[in-house]
């Protein structure tokens, strides 16, 4: 499968920037490793490392779609929140950074990032 132009479309930004995902009181995630992902069309995504992550609050559930940009990704749900979650287990090789980095739905989870 070929993959489609990224030039100009998505960018990819480490940063330190302490980044929290809650559900409610539960804590699902904390880090200072992320990389903010940008797509032109869309507001932008911090990529968690999956060690970061309190992956048994999340449950894999069957969602998979596909991005000509960035791959096929596999989505997770919480007890009361479907498909909050996504990961490129392998992106495309141009988005090579974000494998097995998890990223969060903001207007169903509180994803705090911390200003500088």
């Amino acid at each position: 499968m070929s993959e489609a132009p990224t030039q100009d479309r998505i960018t990819l930004h480490s940063h330190a920037r302490r980044i929290q995902v809650w559900d409610g009181d539960t804590l699902i995630a904390d880090s200072t490793r992320a990389i903010e992902l940008r797509e032109r069309g869309y507001p932008p995504r911090q990529y968690l490392p999956q060690s970061d992550v309190r992956i048994g609050h999340l449950t894999r559930s069957e969602t998979m779609t596909h991005c000509p940009f960035k791959g096929d990704a596999t989505y997770y749900s919480t007890g009361e929140h479907h498909d909050i979650a996504w990961q490129y287990a392998t992106p495309l090789a141009k988005m090579a950074a974000i494998a097995g980095r998890l990223a969060f739905d903001d207007t169903a989870l509180d994803v705090r990032v911390e200003t500088a």
